[in-house]
């Protein structure tokens, strides 16, 4: 899938994922990516693997895979991982998953982690992991079956996406809210700046 490219401030970069939430995260900084090309990794944790490591390793892996293919162009790949805990929370992708993700995220504070990983047209590799804390409110079953029904929480790290219906039960949240979504902006800016990526520096 090929994205066109409507300015000329920054240089060539391939965005490692298909998701949709992260292309328009991308284009809310004014970047958009010369190509989207999906990453095929396992994605399957390691044994007694933290959610933290979990996140940065498979960015890291997703980044690498293209960049082999892509040289001299700038990548960028990133993985989110919730966990409560030391325990990593699947991507939701049966209603039983999600159920089960909510009642576990139900009244409690838990972590959603950011891998990313740049690799610039110079091949330097740039890794960062950003952690944002989020709080649900103790979620009533008429609540999760109104979210289940929704049908927001398929594919989604955790079994919810923060931009849509889940955030009414959000309480409290620390960190980058865009990191939730799918991308933490802050992190990937202050590592595009600093490596040349836009062409008036």
């Amino acid at each position: 899938m090929t994205a066109n490219t409507t300015q000329k401030n920054h240089k060539d970069l391939i965005l490692a994922s298909a998701s949709p939430r992260r292309v328009d995260l991308l284009r809310q900084v004014s970047i958009t990516p010369r190509d989207i090309i999906p990453a095929d990794i396992d994605e399957t944790p390691a044994k007694d693997e933290l959610p933290r490591n979990l996140a940065q390793r498979l960015a890291t892996e997703k980044a690498k895979a293209i960049a082999a293919q892509n040289p001299n162009t700038f990548i960028i790949a990133a993985d989110t991982v919730v966990a409560c805990g030391r325990r990593a929370l699947p991507k939701a992708e049966t209603k039983d998953d999600a159920v089960k993700c909510l009642k576990l995220l139900s009244g409690r504070r838990h972590h959603v982690y950011g891998g990313i990983c740049v690799i610039t047209d110079q091949g330097k590799v740039i890794n960062r992991v950003c952690d944002t804390s989020v709080k649900f409110k103790c979620l009533s079953p008429q609540e999760i079956d109104t979210y289940i029904n929704s049908g927001e929480w398929h594919g989604k790290a955790g079994g919810y996406a923060i931009q849509g219906m889940a955030s009414a039960y959000i309480s409290f949240i620390q960190g980058s809210y865009s990191n939730v979504v799918g991308l933490p902006l802050y992190d990937i800016m202050q590592i595009l700046s600093g490596n040349g990526f836009f062409n008036d520096q």
